[in-house]
């Protein structure tokens, strides 16, 4: 249990039965009366952010959330399944938990995942990873005055610029948080 006055900004709280991470945080003491907390958070569930303010003597329930290094498994229609390494215990996330992330897992994949009791709530993808080029065109001769790309699909099914020297067959590494190329590598 917190009172305001021990919240700090990247603090976990839960509010109605819900996960939030204080986002900015703001003390202001008027001339009279008690002095006020103005809080921005966003909910770890839905993403929305929430701004409210609070009084001296108000408390909180810190928010139950652990975070886990997990193995990812298989994909189930609309459900990624990911196992503690420790304890072999499976967990399901839903499709909107993981947005665009999923396009970068790879079975038996290492990620950290966010937990709210039973529940994930968010997955953390390494920075890279390495990817095949399934399809790309040939780069033309030539056209090499300034930094050309060219399109390149991913094994994964995301398409991406690469430089011309880049060809079919080739593996490259990635960056999950841009989706954009970083460098060739040699398998």
């Amino acid at each position: 249990m917190y009172e305001v006055g021990q919240l700090k900004k990247g603090m976990k709280v839960q509010i109605d039965g819900e996960p939030y991470l204080i986002t900015d945080y703001e003390f202001a003491k008027p001339g009279k009366g008690q002095a006020i907390y103005r809080m921005r958070m966003k909910n770890l569930i839905t993403g929305s952010n929430l701004d409210r303010s609070y009084r001296s003597g108000d408390k909180f329930d810190a928010a139950d959330t652990v975070s886990k290094a997990m193995e990812f498994l298989y994909v189930d229609g609309h459900h990624f399944c990911f196992m503690d390494p420790d304890t072999f215990e499976n967990y399901l996330a839903e499709d909107e938990v993981m947005g665009d992330k999923k396009y970068y897992l790879m079975p038996n994949m290492k990620v950290d995942v966010l937990l709210f009791g039973e529940r994930i709530i968010d997955v953390q993808l390494p920075p890279f990873v390495v990817l095949k080029i399934v399809q790309s065109d040939p780069g033309v001769r030539g056209d090499t005055a300034t930094n050309v790309t060219k399109p390149a699909k991913l094994e994964n099914g995301l398409e991406v610029q690469v430089p011309l020297f880049i060809n079919e067959g080739e593996w490259i590494k990635v960056d999950t948080r841009t989706s954009e190329y970083v460098e060739r590598v040699k398998r």
